[in-house]
């Protein structure tokens, strides 16, 4: 029997990752595609499943509660508020990393002075502690300013793009 993940939907970060995982280990697993987070662990808490790759924003509570068994975190670095957890990286899975991040975009013809404040409302609110603090409550933490600015999030995306589009199309997925 092969080794079952569960992940939040085909092409969902879940999936991403669960893909980039065997790539790294080399190995072939029988992967569970879901609805969302919820169904999949609720299906991994009842067994049902062996493992998923999540956000520590989506599984931190039951981590915290002891409800599932944490491998390890794929940052390069140990989450703040899960110190104890290894990344996969130190466990020997070198550079193995899958990140969330969330973009803000408007659309292409948008007047340089609109996407002017819409950054720097952004910066603001990244700078803010109490949106630090909820963050880090959630496992997750914010971009430094310099990273969250138009040219940064272009330099990502085509970086994110050069990561990602290979293992995507071995596996053959597309968006509709």
């Amino acid at each position: 029997d092969k080794v079952s993940y569960a992940n939040a939907g085909i092409g969902a970060a879940s999936h991403l990752c669960g893909m980039l995982f065997m790539s790294a280990i080399q190995t072939d697993m029988l992967t569970v595609p879901y609805k969302g987070t919820g169904p999949a662990m609720n299906d991994l808490l009842g067994g049902q499943v062996d493992f998923m790759c999540d956000q520590t924003t989506n599984t931190t509570s039951q981590i915290k509660s002891g409800k599932v068994k944490v491998f390890g975190v794929t940052s390069l670095k140990r989450v703040p508020s899960l110190p104890d957890i290894p990344t996969l990286d130190e466990q020997g899975l070198k550079g193995f990393e899958v990140g969330i991040w969330h973009g803000l975009y408007a659309p292409k013809n948008t007047p340089k002075p609109v996407v002017d404040k819409l950054s720097s409302a952004l910066q603001d609110t990244l700078k803010s502690d109490e949106v630090k603090k909820r963050f880090a409550e959630l496992g997750a933490t914010t971009y430094a300013p310099d990273k969250a600015t138009p040219g940064a999030l272009q330099q990502h995306l085509k970086a994110e793009m050069d990561k990602w589009g290979p293992l995507i199309k071995k596996a053959g997925v597309y968006a509709d």
